[in-house]
């Protein structure tokens, strides 16, 4: 199996993820970079952090790699997850998805990164400029996708 999951607190450099996968049966590469942005639900946001359990996380993320090789007949996936605090603009997940066809590789990029944020216990916390902070998506929230949650 060509895949590989990784957890960093360094700064993701998605094109080095690209040479790794790419070789000469490769048509297509996408590349999938999520961002720390500047907002979220009409709240300012200046920083991100997240938390995650690494051992499930591995093995999780290894099974979505497992089933997109399988469900689309990628060539090879690699992705990339930051841990720690983020700023503005930083690349908080990288996907990059090799394949012999543009179709398959789109689908399956996507395919990883909606399942990584529903099975993968990585949490996301978003801090604001007026000096609050909430936690994004956590279980027990309203909406698994973007309720947020106010810290204690």
């Amino acid at each position: 199996m060509n895949s590989a999951f990784f957890l960093t607190a360094d700064a993701i450099v998605t094109s080095d993820l690209v040479e790794e996968i790419a070789d000469q049966r490769t048509g297509a590469v996408v590349t999938f970079e999520g961002r720390v942005r500047d907002h979220n639900l009409g709240r300012e946001v200046v920083a991100l952090e997240y938390e995650v359990y690494p051992e499930l996380a591995h093995s999780e993320a290894q099974r979505i790699h497992a089933e997109a090789l399988g469900q689309f007949g990628i060539l090879g996936v690699r992705t990339v997850h930051r841990f720690g605090k983020l700023g503005l603009a930083d690349v908080a997940v990288s996907v990059v998805v090799a394949a012999h066809h543009r179709d398959a590789a789109f689908a399956a990029c996507r395919y990883i990164i909606d399942e990584l944020k529903i099975r993968v216990p990585i949490w996301k916390k978003e801090y604001y400029a007026e000096h609050s902070a909430g936690w994004v998506g956590c279980p027990g929230c309203r909406s698994k996708k973007e309720a947020i949650v106010p810290c204690p």
